[in-house]
């Protein structure tokens, strides 16, 4: 599967990260959609979607997004939650999901910073996005892509564009 991933869209959702996302066959998103559920479902009518709700969302996006989702993609394990940290410094109710789940893969938001490491403490490769939208303090705007098989992620790539 081809997969996209984003987060932190605030409301924005541009035609130059639509046109790097558009070969991608799902998206997940971890977290501060922003706009309201009409915007969260435009993005769900673009791609199908995995999405979980952020602490800037609101109660309509609450009911349609969880909080946290855990599935299984090309036999990987994946969590997928907003406020997550980061390696060796994971947020609590995180380090809970890290710990009942066993992911393979976390995938978060919230920071605004992008990073994708490999915790080998918890064998586990951590994904944060950073924030595609343009609220907040970030300088650029990014989203990632990559392949996912039984083997594993591969061939990802970054997009990236100034936040202005």
């Amino acid at each position: 599967m081809f997969i996209g991933v984003i987060s932190d869209t605030h409301g924005v959702f541009s035609q130059e990260i639509k046109e790097f996302l558009s070969p991608v066959d799902q998206l997940w998103h971890a977290g501060d959609f922003g706009g309201g559920i009409e915007f969260a479902d435009s993005i769900a009518a673009f791609k199908p979607l995995m999405g979980v709700y952020g602490n800037c969302d609101g109660q309509d996006i609450r009911l349609v997004h969880p909080e946290h989702r855990f599935f299984e993609c090309a036999g990987k394990k994946v969590l997928l939650t907003h406020i997550g940290g980061r390696p060796g410094h994971y947020d609590r109710r995180a380090a809970e999901l890290i710990r009942q789940y066993a992911p393979d893969i976390f995938v978060c938001g919230h920071s605004h910073i992008l990073m994708v490491k490999n915790d080998a403490f918890r064998n586990m490769l951590y994904i944060n996005p950073g924030a595609c939208g343009i609220q907040g303090w970030h300088i650029e705007r990014t989203a990632l892509r990559f392949h996912i098989d039984s083997a594993g992620i591969h061939d990802m790539e970054l997009f990236r564009l100034p936040r202005r």
